[in-house]
């Protein structure tokens, strides 16, 4: 069973040179007033400069084709080299001539954590000796802000200097008070405060030296995990409980804003992030005094695209799992699978558990009673370095799904309706409990609710575990756990709490660019949208259950006359266990397999692998191209430059794959049977 484990030193390290290793000091930060004049992103939807560019998301900072590193050496070339590639293609002149204060509108740097963003950022004013500051609105991404603050680039929240800037503005920053100056306006402007310890990272020189002052320390203290008494934990999120059991200092509050050091179960980084993550563990422990803490890395961002860029990037993964002894399933080669199905279905992810992972879908880890969140790479260093990481928990809401699921609706397509109803504002960063409450929900759906609550912009949601949780244990032959049931306290307070009646959600398909962009799909059939590839998988929609429910649909419709699939029909499994799996009989298609199924429509089974869903590999959507798929995330450009991707759930997806255009399976003349379609 997965445990949490001290530090264990490299054979013939000492405790004293493993100290040594980490205590290089660091400077503080400057207080040299920084200066410079605005560089802002217009909504150029709207006619005269009128409002700031929302939701900028870190696909448009740093396109997926930049985010690679041919070595440790090079990390950033790339990453400064397409910052703004597509959305503001002289972003890096600008800044070299003097634009150093970036202003965005509300939700700057939501979505992915890739880290190549603030990194490149920073790295592009650093290159010609400038220093930038990002000034934004209200719901900064949160993955991107804590990358920033690690980094030392320098973030500041406020609506008011959003809403004054203009063209050519000269703006003045001091980093030790964090007030900003819009000197020709003359006017100031205090920021949405940091957290003390947010702060005090901040001023003494980011993530590194923070890991290099508390590294010694680490290495002298065996992870302890206790669970708070029922009256503590009466009060209590599933969340909170978990972070009040996971704590560093055992007197250290747990209320919405705290920031606490808090104990990880599993660290776990694909190839995309891995390197940035390596480059902090070994600027903090040298990179040869102890093994890396609850490490796994899964090879599923850049595998299969044919790039020589690529492969010297996978290698800087494989070098580090060769020196620290890393082997399956902690290190998953290419084809094994999309981390967030290969980690749980190798029994690495449990109730209970506190998993900070690199990339924002960790959040799927929800599904199964978890803390899942993404944090990002230099986060993840240092909790590979020192067991634990920072982590500043946010507000509660809750969303109880009642009533009764209807005829072809699954996870995606709640998720879906959620994101609608929650509109621009989305979750507004807190911390989501999700509930069950006529235990309806498989595991597969929890997982596809769970690892959008990424798009959500929640910090995680959480399904605390029950019967269904531990029944999908028992199935995969897992009987021992290592913490005791929980579930959220029945006087736990919520800042939100709302319902979901599931006898109102359809079948939907988002259109670009907003998952929350969602309609029901009945009403977007009458439009006859049609496509170039339907494409079903990812780590949202890649579990054997998912894959079932399509192949039920494709059954069902052969015996209405639908025998091929209008167009490119593609899927891929979420790991190369389900892609195994779907090669075997099953009873529920008289027999055939799910991958026979498939193909006797056309479709084509491809290897596990996230590349499709963020423009990577031949599958990747090219200029004026559409797709129907049951991925995630429906961005400008995210599927492919100039491609339009469209988002449902697999058994949309395959109705659409036969019948040419957007629809769901009513559409094909289907009537809903629960024994046969129910998964």
């Amino acid at each position: 069973m997965h445990l949490i484990c001290p530090a264990r030193l490299k054979p013939g390290v000492s405790r004293e040179s493993a100290g040594a290793t980490g205590a290089a000091a660091d400077p503080a930060q400057s207080s040299v007033i920084i200066r410079g004049t605005a560089l802002i992103f217009w909504d150029l939807k709207i006619p005269g400069k009128k409002k700031k560019l929302d939701a900028i998301d870190t696909d448009q900072i740093t396109p997926a084709a930049d985010c690679v590193s041919e070595s440790l050496d090079t990390l950033d070339e790339r990453w400064k080299a397409g910052s703004f590639r597509y959305l503001m293609p002289d972003f890096r002149a600008r800044v070299h001539r003097g634009e150093t204060f970036l202003v965005a509108g509300d939700r700057f740097a939501i979505g992915s954590s890739r880290e190549m963003s603030p990194a490149g950022l920073k790295g592009v004013a650093d290159e010609v000796g400038l220093e930038m500051v990002v000034v934004a609105g209200a719901n900064m991404g949160d993955i991107f802000r804590r990358n920033a603050l690690n980094l030392g680039l320098h973030v500041v929240q406020s609506p008011e200097a959003v809403a004054d800037a203009r063209d050519g503005d000269a703006f003045s920053f001091d980093p030790q008070t964090r007030t900003l100056t819009n000197v020709t306006q003359q006017k100031t402007y205090d920021p949405l405060p940091l957290t003390p310890k947010e702060n005090e990272i901040r001023r003494s020189g980011g993530i590194f030296a923070a890991g290099r002052r508390e590294f010694a320390a680490s290495l002298d203290v065996t992870p302890k995990i206790e669970w708070p008494d029922p009256e503590t934990a009466g009060r209590m999120t599933s969340t909170e409980q978990i972070v009040w059991a996971h704590r560093v200092d055992k007197s250290a509050e747990v209320t919405p804003g705290a920031t606490l050091r808090v104990y990880a179960d599993l660290l776990p980084a694909s190839d995309g992030t891995a390197p940035f993550a390596i480059h902090t563990f070994n600027q903090i422990t040298g990179g040869r005094a102890i093994d890396p803490r609850q490490a796994a890395v899964a090879n599923d961002h850049f595998v299969f695209t044919g790039k020589a860029v690529d492969d010297k990037q996978t290698a800087i993964g494989r070098e580090f799992a060769r020196v620290h002894g890393l082997v399956k399933p902690y290190y998953a080669t290419p084809g094994d699978g999309i981390f967030h199905f290969y980690f749980p279905e190798q029994g690495l992810v449990m109730p209970g558990q506190f998993i900070p992972g690199a990339d924002s879908h960790s959040r799927a880890y929800g599904a199964y009673g978890a803390v899942g969140m993404g944090v990002g790479s230099t986060t993840l260093g240092f909790g590979w370095s020192t067991g634990y990481i920072y982590f500043t928990l946010a507000k509660a809401r809750r969303v109880r799904f009642t009533g009764a699921l209807q005829a072809w609706v699954s996870g995606k397509d709640i998720v879906l309706e959620l994101l609608r109803r929650w509109g621009p504002a989305q979750s507004q960063g807190m911390s989501v409990e999700l509930v069950d409450a006529n235990r309806q929900l498989p595991i597969a759906y929890r997982n596809t609710i769970a690892n959008m609550m990424a798009e959500a912009e929640a910090l995680n949601g959480i399904f605390a575990p029950d019967d269904t949780t531990f029944e999908w244990y028992r199935a995969k032959g897992i009987t021992e756990l290592p913490y005791p049931r929980f579930a959220p306290g029945a006087d736990a307070t919520y800042a939100i709490d709302e319902d979901l009646d599931l006898g109102n959600v359809a079948p939907m398909i988002a259109k670009p660019f907003s998952p929350g962009n969602a309609f029901p799909a009945e009403d977007v059939a009458r439009e006859r949208l049609t496509f170039d590839k339907a494409m079903i998988g990812s780590c949202t929609n890649g579990s054997y259950d998912d894959l079932l429910t399509a192949a039920l649909v494709i059954r069902a419709a052969r015996t209405q006359g639908a025998t091929k699939a209008a167009k490119a029909f593609i899927v891929f499994p979420g790991s190369g266990g389900v892609g195994r799996l779907i090669e075997q009989p099953d009873r529920r298609l008289g027999g055939d397999s799910i991958a026979q199924t498939f193909r006797s429509v056309g479709g084509e089974i491809r290897q596990s692998w996230c590349g499709p869903c963020f423009g990577q590999g031949p599958d990747a959507l090219q200029k004026g191209q559409r797709a129907i798929t049951s991925f995630n995330r429906n961005w400008q450009n995210r599927m492919g430059l100039g491609g339009e991707g469209y988002l449902a759930s697999p058994a949309v997806v395959a109705a659409s794959a036969l019948v040419g255009y957007m629809a769901p399976p009513s559409e094909l003349g289907l009537k809903w049977n629960a024994e046969e379609f129910g998964v």
